[in-house]
This record gives C-alpha cells, sequence and structure tokens, in this order.
C-alpha cells in the first residue's frame, strides 16, 4: 500500500515514494519535459536556478480519461534550487490574487530503489492543502506506474477517493 502524505507544519505537505531506481532515470521524469507530460504535466523546465517552470496538466492524455475537451490547467514557476541529480525546489503559482507556494523533490539512492519526497509549501488554506495532497498522491502514483512499466489507475476517480482520506486526516 502506498503510504500518505502527511502535513508536516502549517500549510506544508509532504509525501514520500520509494521508486525503481537508479537515481538519475527518476531524476529525468522530473526534468525531462515528454517523461515528465506521462505522470504529471507537460511544459518548459529551463533547468537552472533562476530557469523559468511551465506545467501544463493535460489530466486526459496521462490515463486516457476524459477527452481531448477537457480543459487544459497552467502553472508557472521559477527554479530556486537546481542540484541535479538530488534536488529541485521551484515556485508554483496558481496566478490571481493568491501568493506562489513552493514545490521541493529530493532524491536519494536506497539500495536499489530512490526515495522521493516531494513537499509542497506556503499553501494558502487547508482545502488547498486537502487538493494538493490528494493530486500529488495521484500523480505519484501514475510516475511509479510509469517507472515499474504497468498501466497507471485513473486519475480523477482516484482523486475524489483521496479527498475524503486526506480530509479526514489534514486538521
Amino acid at each position: 500500500m502506498t503510504e500518505y502524505g502527511k502535513a508536516t507544519e502549517t500549510a506544508t505537505i509532504r509525501i514520500e515514494r520509494l521508486l525503481p531506481g537508479p537515481i538519475e532515470r527518476v531524476w529525468t521524469y522530473l526534468i525531462d519535459v515528454d517523461k515528465r507530460a506521462t505522470w504529471l504535466a507537460g511544459g518548459l523546465l529551463e533547468q537552472h536556478t533562476g530557469g523559468r517552470v511551465e506545467h501544463l496538466f493535460r489530466i486526459h492524455e496521462l490515463t486516457g480519461e476524459g477527452g481531448a475537451t477537457e480543459i487544459d490547467d497552467r502553472r508557472h514557476g521559477v527554479v530556486l534550487e537546481w542540484d541535479p541529480p538530488h534536488l529541485l525546489r521551484h515556485s508554483w503559482s496558481t496566478g490571481g490574487d493568491v501568493a506562489d507556494s513552493e514545490v521541493t523533490f529530493t532524491l536519494d539512492q536506497v539500495d536499489d530503489k530512490v526515495r522521493l519526497v516531494v513537499t509542497h509549501r506556503k499553501l494558502p488554506s487547508r482545502d488547498e492543502m486537502i487538493s494538493v495532497s490528494a493530486g500529488w498522491h495521484a500523480h505519484l502514483d501514475i510516475l511509479q506506474a510509469r517507472l515499474e512499466e504497468r498501466a497507471p489507475e485513473e486519475y480523477w476517480p482516484k482523486v475524489a477517493k483521496l479527498r475524503d482520506r486526506y480530509a479526514a486526516q489534514i486538521p
């Protein structure tokens, strides 16, 4: 069973996965636009501190559910830390009047596996923490499926179940 993420401090969630290695392979799934688009979102990632980040979410392309009429969702940010293949931290903007949050990916080799920790900080509300937790959980499950070369579960039904679980555990 996949471990659930946790609220580690005010406005922060942390989710950990132990994935098939090696570390360079998992890192590539974080930074290569085409590989990242298979589990999270496509879009630009300038690979240096200060570089631009753009995420273009097309959930219908991740698992084949829904259709091309689904509205694309965009996020953007700036690379705040870049230390391949161990650390990527960037801002995460939803636009509008909401301040940017921050996402940190850390990777460590553990025998033949890779520990990936995703920490999302500065989330503006409990509702956003629940939504983000469910989303990251589902996306990381898709990443694990891709790395294990198996078909992922559908995204939206999984997120719906996960929201209830995270709502029960996030204060």
